[in-house]
């Protein structure tokens, strides 16, 4: 990026202190322009925090649409907070810039505030510095006091349910490291799911006092599901025929490949359940009535570990989840 002679304080000014969403789950005393913000948290409700970063050449190719990289480094954390169910109302954002470039702020802020504004999210501060690309974004949401959706509540008999479609954005990942690859309606639709990812914040909210457990899919199927279940002290089991795939995944990929993206890709950030038999309708009826895709793939049952299966033989992914110190499966980088 080529710099433009922009300072710290005209930056922040120009691209960041402006009106995103006034939240509507608590109150912003002081925001942009002090030492700190200070928030007041409504009366009956616990303060829910996530933080996440995003750094090229790891979770963004270089090069990437700005307007892209924005929406992505909310969404993660939007996720986070979805999987709690929580309702988003703030965020600090620190952005590390190799230069100030006015183009790729304005694109930048456009993806940020975008999300921003359809969630309810108010950017209250932050920082900037100069270095190599790497945003981080921390974001604080509400909760009912004692309502947030855990990792740890899965029991055995529960059934394990998930949300849209899995193995798209590490599809999408691949379509983007290939550009001579032909981009036809599925090519497209794959790069859409990696590129601006869609947090399942209104269901998260819907599946409270549903779900017994929750977490978001955010370094794939097979690696977040082993957390959950060492989480809740449960067995997890899956047969992986009845995952739901996407029509454009199926399209371009092979079955065995579309499983392996299904199981080992990240940046899905769709939500990951455990949920009673007898609550199973309930969660449904709340995901149909947020227009979100609900399918149940297993079991819980005493034990420990995750039992995969494919039509009825024991199955053994190919790949495992996301991890960045330990041979991350939609790593990219050298």
């Amino acid at each position: 990026m080529a710099g433009a002679g922009l300072g710290e304080f005209e930056l922040i000014r120009r691209y960041f202190a402006r009106a995103g969403a006034r939240p509507g789950a608590g109150t912003t005393i002081l925001g942009i322009g002090d030492d700190a913000a200070v928030l007041r948290v409504p009366a009956g409700c616990d303060l829910v925090a996530a933080v996440d970063t995003i750094v090229e050449g790891r979770h963004f190719l270089g090069g990437s649409d700005p307007r892209s990289i924005g929406h992505r480094a909310l969404a993660v954390n939007l996720s986070d907070l979805a999987a709690m169910g929580a309702i988003p109302a703030w965020a600090t954002l620190a952005l590390t810039l190799p230069a100030a470039d006015p183009d790729w702020l304005e694109g930048f802020a456009a993806g940020f505030f975008d999300l921003a504004r359809a969630h309810g999210v108010e950017l209250v501060g932050g920082d900037t510095t100069a270095g190599p690309l790497t945003i981080s974004v921390q974001i604080l949401g509400v909760v009912p006091a004692g309502e947030a959706l855990r990792r740890d509540g899965a029991r055995p008999g529960d059934l394990i349910a998930v949300t849209g479609t899995l193995g798209d954005a590490g599809a999408g990942l691949e379509i983007a490291r290939s550009p001579e690859r032909p981009r036809d309606a599925h090519a497209q639709e794959l790069l859409r799911r990696y590129e601006f990812p869609a947090p399942r914040v209104a269901f998260g909210r819907a599946a409270r006092g549903i779900a017994s457990a929750a977490m978001d899919v955010s370094d794939g199927l097979a690696g977040d599901l082993a957390k959950l279940a060492a989480a809740s002290g449960v067995a997890a089991v899956v047969d992986v025929e009845g995952l739901p795939l996407s029509a454009a995944l199926q399209a371009v990929a092979s079955p065995d490949e579309a499983l392996d993206h299904a199981l080992g890709g990240g940046d899905d950030y769709e939500l990951l359940l455990a949920v009673a038999p007898a609550a199973a309708p309930r969660l449904a009826a709340a995901a149909a009535g947020t227009a979100t895709p609900f399918t149940v793939i297993g079991t819980c049952r005493a034990g420990d570990g995750v039992c995969w299966t494919r039509g009825g033989r024991p199955f053994v992914p190919r790949r495992g989840g996301f991890d960045h110190f330990g041979g991350a499966s939609t790593q990219f980088t050298d």
